[in-house]
């Protein structure tokens, strides 16, 4: 790989484009001083990539972009381009020539662009390592800058070590594969959270697709379950109806002709009743000797009632006359005695007057209360001595109707033994004559027995009939629910393997088993909810396939962190070996330039232990990984660095440190390491700016064979001032600067160069 050519334009002093052809390996570019020539060297690390201002003598983006002057405007942009042949293909373009541009505006953005195409800065960075151009600049020397890997502490040393030995890539593949697991872990927390929120939807989708499917699966039992049911029915409603018909018509057909007959045997009954005077005789006769033997019952009531009030009033009228014997007299007037008698005698005269027994027991019972309101008035009274007429009024009155009861028994008496002839002479009559007549009527009772016989087993296959009337009803509706509830498809039962016979041979509490277990089920259906469940099933689906994914992501993610892990533990492995063995190599030549720039001595570098650092958050944790035991620090604890320091000794001094070396012996002893790294890993370019100002005539002319030397390997531009130097190019650029501030570029022939050099 060569570098072809830079062009400037609008950066720090070059005002205008400018461009430098490098056709040789090594090119030298003179000039004056301020005319613009470190610009060039500057140039080339702003198109790199350098993001330091200070390096670049400058404090922000704008600082970089040509300022103008009195005679030139100021540009808005600063461009440079770098254009390095790639015909060999280093560089994994599949380009023959490969540019890489660096635009910075006023404003301090930065576009960067390869082959014309804009891209990261990143994209540049790692372009550049894939042919050992780094960052830290070590194939740069700028000016003042000679002594700066001596200046390095340990660690920068070692950052530019591993830059000039090529192991910027692994570096880069480091940092891309620690971004990666970063972004990897990230994005495995980020799955196992998703599938931590889905699971509990899952959970109840998973719920909801098994009542689905346990209500797809009762609706297909129901369905079998329906159709059995059915078919058992319906040929159970059609053979009961056959049967219940065919068993009526006998029973119906007697009963009818019965009905006939019976109607034909009360036509002759009635007939004869009809026309039998000596049964209304019999039934006159029957109806006076009820009435007789009442009016003797009540007659025989009342006598006895008498009968009672006779003895009661004749023990009272004793006990009254055994009193007597104890009371003084007492003198009654005679009115009032007067008065009672002619009360009493128009109350017997009335009775005696009347046939109606119960007048004569109300005209008794007053003609007793007024005695007895007498007898009260004067019971004070004690002059009485002796029972008077009116003492046994009461027991003469009771005895008068006592005799009248008597007598009207003994005329009801009379009257009923001569009913009761009459009423046998007309019953033995009627018994002669009605004697032909009991066939009749026992035949009638006959039929009458049979006809309600008949009517019952009618009745009970009326009932049969309103019975299956009311099944084949339910029928129809079981058929109607069955419909709506499973589809039509349940209707389709003709195809049943069910025979008449079983049917005829079940018991209907088999059927009705049926039945209750299709309630149960329809019950149990309607819980579920038979309908629909598409969305929820697609829904549960997806779901599922979400939840796989996320469980293979993650799987995945676990493999590819494993492999991360595994891949940087690698890189720091191949980076530890690689920067080990290149110090040995690089030791070896710098020991070789070191005692030809000084004619002796001795120059190496070693690896040392440096100053231990907290371990951040973001560094990684390869403790878990094969070969990565040496990073096996816990976050916060120190892990461990190493750098690289440098010892010298002079010829015939006695110097052991740098510290203790000159100006011209620091510069001398940064060559000799950089030209070491160089020999040892050879960059594609090297830029020295002035790095041999500080060199006599005699070290200049080593200076000069150690650039010819390292030519060979690497292409040189070199600024400088001195001769020596410039009769080692092979073409030499001149930069001056005129009236108008801008940097020109001039192109001057070896011969001339020689000329000059001499």
């Amino acid at each position: 790989m060569r570098l072809k050519r830079l062009e400037l334009f609008g950066f720090k002093s070059f005002g205008k484009r400018a461009v430098l052809e490098f056709n040789s390996q090594i090119t030298s570019i003179v000039g004056p001083n301020g005319s613009g020539k470190s610009n060039v060297a500057e140039g080339i690390r702003f198109v790199l990539g350098e993001q330091s201002m200070k390096s670049m003598r400058g404090k922000r983006g704008e600082d970089l972009i040509f300022n103008g002057s009195q005679t030139t405007g100021r540009a808005n942009r600063a461009n440079v381009t770098i254009v390095f042949d790639n015909s060999k293909r280093e560089f994994p373009l599949d380009f023959d020539e490969v540019s890489i541009a660096r635009e910075v505006y006023r404003d301090g953005t930065n576009q960067y662009f390869i082959n014309g195409s804009q891209v990261r800065l990143k994209d540049v960075f790692e372009l550049l390592a894939s042919v050992h151009i780094g960052a830290s600049g070590h194939h740069m020397i700028s000016q003042g800058e000679a002594d700066r890997i001596l200046n390095a502490n340990p660690k920068e040393r070692r950052e530019m070590l591993e830059d000039a030995l090529g192991l910027k890539i692994y570096q880069y593949k480091r940092a891309e594969s620690e971004r990666r697991l970063l972004k990897t872990e990230e994005n495995m927390k980020e799955a196992e959270t998703l599938r931590r929120e889905i699971a509990p939807h899952l959970r109840f989708l998973k719920k909801q697709v098994e009542k689905i499917n346990e209500g797809r699966e009762l609706r297909e039992r129901l369905i079998g379950l329906y159709r059995e049911y059915l078919k058992r029915e319906e040929m159970y409603c059609e053979y009961k109806t056959g049967d219940i018909a065919g068993r009526k018509h006998v029973p119906a057909g007697e009963l009818a002709d019965l009905n006939i007959k019976i109607e034909h045997a009360r036509g002759e009954l009635a007939k004869e009743s009809a026309g039998d005077e000596k049964s209304q005789r019999l039934l006159d006769v029957e109806s006076r000797l009820r009435g007789a033997r009442a009016r003797h019952d009540e007659l025989s009531r009342t006598l006895g009632r008498v009968e009672g009030m006779i003895e009661y009033e004749e023990k009272q009228l004793r006990k009254k006359q055994e009193s007597f014997a104890h009371q003084e007299d007492v003198p009654i007037r005679l009115g009032e005695v007067e008065e009672l008698e002619s009360t009493i005698a128009q109350e017997l005269s009335n009775a005696q007057g009347s046939d109606d027994i119960n007048y004569i027991k109300g005209a008794l019972n007053r003609i007793r209360d007024t005695v007895r309101g007498f007898i009260a008035h004067h019971k004070a009274e004690a002059g009485q001595k002796t029972l008077t007429d009116a003492d046994y009024l009461e027991v003469h009155v009771l005895r008068e109707e006592k005799a009248k009861v008597d007598e009207a028994l003994r005329g009801v008496a009379e009257e009923s033994r001569a009913m009761e002839g009459e009423y046998q002479a007309v019953k033995s009559e009627i018994d002669q004559e009605k004697e032909h007549s009991r066939d009749t009527e026992r035949a009638l009772f006959e039929m009458m027995s049979r006809r309600g016989e008949l009517q019952g087993t009618l009745d009970r296959m009326r009932n049969e009939e309103e019975n299956l009337a009311r099944e084949s009803r339910r029928l129809a509706e079981e058929l109607n629910e069955a419909g709506v509830l499973l589809g039509r498809s349940v209707l389709e039962y003709s195809d049943i393997p069910v025979t008449l016979e079983e049917v005829r041979g079940e018991s209907r509490d088999a059927q009705e088993a049926r039945r209750r277990e299709l309630e149960r089920g329809k019950i149990r259906l309607e819980d579920i909810g038979a309908q629909g469940g598409e969305d929820a099933e697609k829904e549960y689906t997806d779901t599922i396939e979400r939840d796989v994914y996320l469980e293979k992501e993650i799987a995945d993610l676990v493999q590819t962190q494993q492999s991360l892990y595994q891949l940087i533990a690698e890189l720091n492995v191949k980076l530890d070996t690689e920067f080990k063995s290149g110090v040995k190599k690089i030791n070896h030549q710098f020991g070789d330039f070191f005692r030809l720039m000084f004619g002796g001595g001795v120059a190496e570098l070693f690896i040392v232990k440096i100053e231990k650092r907290k371990r951040r958050d973001t560094d990684l944790d390869l403790s878990d990984i094969p070969g990565g035991a040496d990073s096996e620090i816990a976050e916060g604890e120190e892990e461990d660095e190493e750098g690289i320091d440098i010892a010298v000794s002079l010829p015939h001094k006695k110097i052991k440190g740098l510290q203790m070396l000159s100006g011209g012996e620091r510069a001398l002893t940064s060559i000799a390491l950089l030209f070491a790294i160089s020999q040892v890993n050879p960059p594609p370019f090297m830029v020295l700016d002035e790095t041999d100002a500080a060199l006599d005539e005699a070290n200049s002319h080593k200076y000069g064979d150690m650039i010819e030397n390292l030519a060979k390997l690497s292409q040189l531009m070199v600024i400088t001032h001195n001769r020596e130097t410039m009769s080692r190019a092979g073409v030499l650029y001149g930069i001056t600067m005129g009236t108008d501030a801008v940097s020109k570029v001039l192109s001057i022939s070896f011969e001339d160069a020689a000329a000059v050099a001499k």
